[in-house]
């Protein structure tokens, strides 16, 4: 090889490219990377793993299995107008889907989306929406978007203390549907603050440029 050629810098891997390594509050050691068309047997499964109150906070349904339509759509991630990261248990037994998070852009290339968040059950509490979060908004940033709108069922306690966490503002309540906005540069910040959330700083030092 040229020895010049040999001393360029090399180009760096897209955001998508790239698989973080980490570990939940407690130990457990999980993949993140992003969601992709031959996700689907992991998906599905993970789906039917959720608990029926889970799929009904995050699907607004309680079916054991969504329509193939819907399924397709949560697969159909472009890395610009949908961006979408799952996380994947590394130590458990088949190394299944705990997690997966969204941006969906409301129009083609526009600087707004729309945020979603699932954590299987018994993954709650350790981190991990907040390590998914960290990398899906590294990526929106990179990919323009701005901010994030998020339609969440009332009730939703957990959920609505994640985004009032990342400085989500309020923007009205409807059929017991709660509407929030994050933005997408504040939310980082805060996330970078919070030094003590291991994961979420393996997030950042494998994907923040």
């Amino acid at each position: 090889m040229d020895e010049r050629a040999a001393s360029r810098p090399q180009p760096r891997p897209a955001l998508g490219d790239i698989a973080v390594h980490s570990r939940l509050a407690d130990g457990t050691a999980v993949c993140l990377r992003t969601i992709t068309p031959d996700d689907e047997p992991l998906l599905r499964a993970g789906i039917e793993t959720l608990s029926a109150e889970a799929r009904y906070l995050r699907f607004f349904s309680c079916a054991p299995m969504l329509p193939d339509p819907v399924i397709e759509r949560l697969l159909d991630v472009d890395g610009h107008d949908h961006i979408g990261w799952g996380a994947i248990c590394t130590e458990c037994e088949g190394q299944p889907a705990i997690g997966a998070v969204h941006a969906v852009r409301d129009r083609p290339g526009g600087p707004v989306g729309e945020y979603s968040v699932a954590v299987l059950d018994a993954f709650h509490g350790l981190g991990l929406a907040r390590m998914m979060t960290a990398a899906l908004l590294l990526q929106c940033r990179a990919e323009g978007i701005e901010a994030l709108d998020v339609h969440m069922l009332s009730e939703n306690a957990a959920a609505k203390r994640l985004i009032k966490a990342l400085g989500a503002i309020w923007r009205g309540e409807s059929a017991g549907v709660a509407d929030y906005r994050l933005d997408v540069a504040a939310s980082l910040a805060l996330l970078r603050a919070d030094t003590d959330a291991r994961g979420v700083q393996d997030v950042f030092a494998a994907l923040d440029r």
